[in-house]
């Protein structure tokens, strides 16, 4: 086996998607401290103690006890190199949790027991299946109160549409959660609050004797497990790696129950790093030269230096320091030197890196989300879109005298797509934002005003909608669009489109112009596909 091969099969990337609050954060650093990768987990809800959430490396999120930006992390474990990609959990942050999601080879969906499969699990869970991706679900918080566990398991059939096998099962609920029980090995693993650092396990009988359980959890547990032979899915990893079947694992993430054990099963069984399918086919990451794609760009992670730095999945061959490759937008070539691998704010110079890996190089100004570099100009991955804004503001510059800084910092921060810009056409020239939550802005200000020295402001404006406009191959006149409750614009990419104050002018403007296509997203493409 190739060194290359042998480096892909040992490899393990992937998203954490869930809604608020459901325990994203504490999830990512259990595993982390599994991993060896950290010594101590912080919690979030610990900012009276300073200690903060590993992955949430910007001040803001802090302060807010949020994570607002995606966190690119890698550890080991029993010989896998696990890439772990943290998403922003809040929905005004769902775009860049979207754009992370293509650089990875599957998901693990967490959803907190009392709540259920909420709102923004959903839409993350539609991209996830657009993608193909395998999806492992833990459900959390196990201790405390929450759903019947056959409720949950119903409503992630229901509410998803995807099928699920419980990998094991709950003895007792609420504050009489007593375990949970492995179906593949016939053993219960106990919960004991009072010693969350060793993992115990053992046979029911042994519970038994021990008092650990008594014959009504024992009886309970026997008809459960009678119900979901009778009536469950059988277990198929061949469904579970095409994402039709979503492996369901039940824990406590701030108790760092099941966490380890969810850790292995889902390192044996989701996949290595898998072809991605370029414009002309898909790329063998073993056999193919090495190729990636920019998902990610973020500005003055280290604002001591103000850098810019590109987040570069790895999807072919192998990628080593100062390797020159075709940047295919620009058809320049350029050298990747001083490649890092970060650990949320804190980086490390590597050497090479292998597909699944996530790397961070130095961006000059040249990069932009969706970027193909490879060091053979024959391969181009699709762009990702971006998707249709629901808040919108006109954007003014507070102080004139820091035009520099305003314009600097608008333009980085577009290109990292913390919001939308769009640019009037019609009179006099607007510069219009656009974001999918109200948060979107808050964060761009602070950041402006905090890493650039720019302040602004915020005036309403009455668009509730945005739509990018197509007319086949003929040249599309935006203006003649513009009528009441239209604003015609070109986005920082220079594509056509109109933001509407309300659906029903939608409806009045596609009975109007039959032959013109109004798009929810930037581009027609699919997503990056996984073969």
């Amino acid at each position: 086996m190739t060194t290359i091969a042998s480096e892909v099969k040992r490899r393990r990337t992937f998203a954490i998607i869930s809604h608020p609050d459901a325990g994203k954060t504490t999830l990512t650093e259990k595993l982390l401290l599994f991993g060896g990768a950290i010594r101590l987990a912080g919690t979030v809800k610990g900012r009276k103690s300073k200690k903060f959430a590993t992955s949430d490396w910007m001040e803001l999120e802090k302060q807010r006890g949020i994570s607002v930006t995606s966190s690119a992390m890698q550890f080991s474990y029993n010989d896998y190199k696990v890439n772990i990609l943290d998403t922003p959990g809040h929905q005004d942050f769902s775009e860049d949790t979207y754009r992370t999601l293509l650089a990875a080879d599957s998901a693990v969906m967490l959803i907190d027991a009392a709540k259920g499969v909420e709102a923004q699990t959903v839409k993350l869970f539609e991209v996830c299946s657009l993608r193909g991706l395998p999806v492992f679900t833990f459900i959390n918080k196990l201790d405390r109160f929450g759903k019947d566990p056959l409720e949950l398991l119903e409503e992630i059939e229901k509410v998803l549409g995807i099928r699920s096998y419980p990998m094991n099962w709950p003895v007792g609920m609420n504050y009489d959660f007593k375990g949970v029980y492995d179906r593949h090995r016939n053993r219960l693993e106990f919960f004991d609050k009072q010693d969350t650092q060793s993992r115990k396990t053992m046979s029911v009988n042994e519970a038994l004797e021990q008092n650990l359980i008594t014959d009504f959890h024992h009886q309970t547990l026997l008809s459960d497990l009678e119900l979901l032979e009778i009536a469950g899915d059988e277990y198929d990893e061949d469904q579970v790696l095409q994402g039709q079947l979503t492996p369901v694992f039940f824990g406590s993430a701030l108790n760092n129950f099941g966490v380890q054990t969810f850790l292995e099963e889902y390192l044996a069984i989701a996949p290595a790093p898998r072809a991605y399918i370029s414009k002309s086919g898909p790329v063998d990451p073993v056999e193919s030269p090495f190729s990636g794609f920019v998902f990610k760009i973020q500005a003055n992670m280290n604002p001591a230096h103000r850098d810019r730095i590109a987040f570069l999945r790895v999807c072919s061959g192998k990628f080593a320091k100062g390797l020159s490759v075709y940047h295919i937008p620009t058809g320049k070539t350029i050298k990747l030197a001083q490649p890092q691998q970060f650990f949320a704010q804190e980086r490390d110079v590597i050497e090479e890196a292998y597909p699944g890996d996530i790397v961070g190089v130095f961006d000059p100004g040249i990069f932009s989300i969706g970027d193909t570099v490879c060091t053979r100009g024959d391969i181009e991955y699709s762009k990702p879109p971006q998707f249709a804004p629901e808040c919108f503001a006109r954007l003014v510059n507070r102080d004139t005298g820091k035009y520099k800084q305003f314009h600097k910092g608008l333009h980085q921060l577009i290109e990292e797509g913390t919001i939308q810009l769009f640019k009037t056409v019609g009179g006099a020239e607007e510069l219009i934002v656009g974001a999918v939550g109200q948060l979107q802005f808050d964060v761009f200000s602070y950041r402006l005003r905090e890493e650039y020295g720019a302040q602004v402001a915020f005036e309403p404006i009455p668009y509730q909608m945005a739509r990018w406009v197509r007319s086949g191959d003929r040249p599309l006149d935006v203006k003649k669009l513009q009528v009441l409750g239209v604003k015609t614009a070109y986005d920082s990419n220079d594509q056509p489109v109109v933001l509407l104050e309300a659906e029903y002018v939608l409806r009045w403007l596609q009975e109007k112009n039959p032959q013109v296509r109004f798009l929810a997203t930037s581009c027609e493409e699919t997503f990056l596909g996984i073969s």
